[in-house]
């Protein structure tokens, strides 16, 4: 494989769940600028129609479906559009996810922890269960990327069910890239820092963020670029023989 085939992704499909705001967002306009086909997923309505609407404007096609991770009958429902409409789905990235207000874990509510839970790990079962059931039936050489967190690799204080669903993404992502690597399917996950994406800029985070950045070696949150380019390039057609790792994108935070 030559270079300028690393980033060729004319005729692949890729699934996004998440998709219309941060990271999720960015994967969907700088995937289609590569020449895939998007079937993305959000639970927000308005904005996933706006982000649809905005890459049809540009050439790229796109399928946006509102979509909860939560839901079995909503991720099984992605991945069968991308099949019906495209015969295939080659990159799954399973992206959904939310943070909730900081609480000590004595503060922290079976409410808390259970939404928690049921969005950032759930949601990733639900769809690896779903994705990797066409990969295999329509034997494709698939990759799936599940977004973690450098949360889920280690201790977030005043995060207890964050970090929990964050690890347990980890555990999910380890044992279906044992399940699946028979079938050439490749599955790995991202663990990033602090980004600034509206999840922390536009929540209860967005007042600690010159505090996070001070905590990191290189005295600042990661963009939204850096996290994305990072994560194109772990789906790129190159990346052949890497299953079952958790990629970390810190600036440094987990070497100290």
């Amino acid at each position: 494989m030559n270079i300028q085939e690393y980033y060729n992704f004319s005729n692949k499909v890729v699934l996004i769940t998440g998709a219309a705001s941060g990271l999720g967002e960015a994967l969907a306009v700088n995937f289609g600028l590569l020449g895939a086909k998007l079937v993305i997923g959000d639970i927000n309505e308005e904005k996933l129609s706006n982000l649809v609407e905005r890459l049809q404007q540009q050439g790229v096609d796109i399928i946006g479906l509102t979509s909860d991770v939560t839901s079995e009958e909503d991720q099984k429902i992605l991945v069968d559009k991308a099949i019906k409409t495209w015969n295939r789905l080659d990159i799954a990235i399973n992206n959904a996810g939310m943070s909730p207000k900081m609480k000590s874990l004595l503060d922290t509510t079976v409410k808390d922890f259970d939404m928690t839970f049921s969005i950032n790990a759930k949601g990733v079962f639900l769809g690896m269960k779903h994705q990797t059931k066409a990969m295999i039936e329509y034997k494709i050489n698939g990759t799936i990327l599940n977004v973690s967190s450098v949360a889920g690799i280690s201790g977030a204080p005043f995060l207890a069910a964050y970090s929990a669903a964050k690890h347990a993404v980890i555990g999910l992502t380890k044992t279906a890239a044992l399940e699946n690597a028979k079938y050439n399917i490749k599955i790995n996950a991202v663990c990033p820092f602090y980004t600034l994406t509206p999840m922390v800029t536009d929540s209860n985070l967005k007042d600690k963020i010159d505090l996070l950045a001070q905590v990191n070696p290189m005295k600042r949150l990661a963009t939204i670029d850096e996290i994305v380019n990072i994560m194109i390039m772990l789906c790129s057609p190159v990346n052949t023989y890497m299953t079952g790792q958790s990629i970390v994108i810190d600036g440094g935070i987990t070497a100290q």
